[in-house]
């Protein structure tokens, strides 16, 4: 279990992160989501115990895990920007990480260099980005880790290596009680990967909880009535984005599908259909983006 109690860290005048609280439990696939600069990278790197809290701190299986040789041991990061030895090698920065952890897997490594077509004696230097992030990833895999942080892991890959690492994450899950971390713009692959979902915003988590239980609480509706539908005959429901066409309306209910339900039914429909949200959606959603009007403003003056 990863639990961050109350942490706060500072670049200087600025805030990344403020008496933030999360726990992530053993075995699940955590999904981090924010927007640009929310703190989604500090936060994984206070995780792995690679930056210190000036605040607060962060239990791995309990144990503080700043400057903790043996916690870090169950622990590996794939970072957004990746780096290796210069000059080195796949061979050799397997190596170097087969000296930092004792759970190090030579089979896997070799399985997947084989998996991801890579030359492990050539220059890490000289590989494409994708190529660069796949090394990573293989040698993350290697390490047979407990906790598993990876921040933007889809960035640069195509989108069979995309599918691939899908299904590499997913199989590990499958074999172990891996837990993995999940930090990525790409709200697709996170909506197949994850049991639960985190969404940091102004420095702190300002939703957690299951996917599941984040989508009962958002359904998209399409409603047919007996007569043409109006705003009015909402007025009872929690919603949004309403559309009223003829007879039809379509509109997002927030609250539980069983209240919407309940009043739904008071309007005798002809017509119900049901339609989860995509987790896009719910980010969106959650967050209430504001559309900006850029109407005119190609116009010459």
């Amino acid at each position: 279990m990863i639990e961050v109690r109350n942490v706060t860290k500072r670049y200087g005048k600025l805030a990344a992160l403020e008496d933030l609280e999360l726990k992530i439990e053993k075995s699940s696939v955590y999904g981090l989501v924010g927007y640009n600069g929310a703190g989604k990278t500090t936060l994984l790197k206070i995780m792995m115990g690679i930056y210190r809290p000036d605040s607060g701190k962060v239990l791995v299986d309990g144990e503080i895990v700043y400057d903790n040789a043996l916690i870090r041991q169950t622990m590996v990061m794939v970072p957004d920007e990746i780096y290796f030895l210069s000059q080195a090698s796949i061979a050799e920065m397997s190596a170097y990480y087969k000296g930092f952890y004792p759970r190090w897997s030579n089979a896997v490594q070799q399985k997947l260099v084989k998996v991801f077509h890579l030359d492990e004696k050539e220059r890490i230097a000289r590989f494409s980005k994708g190529m660069q992030r796949q090394a990573a990833i293989v040698l993350a895999l290697s390490t047979r880790p407990s906790y598993l942080l990876l921040d933007e892991p889809f960035d640069g890959l195509d989108p069979v290596m995309r599918d691939t690492v899908r299904r590499l994450i997913l199989e590990m899950i499958a074999g172990t009680e891996t837990t993995v971390v999940i930090s990525s713009h790409n709200l697709r692959e996170l909506e197949d990967l994850c049991d639960h979902i985190g969404i940091i915003d102004h420095r702190r988590i300002v939703y957690d909880n299951s996917i599941e239980a984040l989508r009962a609480q958002r359904v998209r509706y399409r409603v047919a009535l007996p007569h043409a539908a109006s705003a009015e005959d909402f007025a009872a429901i929690s919603l949004k984005d309403l559309v009223c066409i003829g007879q039809a309306a379509t509109f997002v209910a927030r609250e539980s599908e069983a209240e919407a339900d309940e009043k739904l039914r008071s309007l005798n429909p002809v017509l119900v259909e049901k339609f989860p949200l995509t987790l896009e959606e719910l980010f969106l959603d959650e967050m209430e983006a504001k559309e900006d009007d850029f109407t005119g403003l190609f116009d010459e003056e």
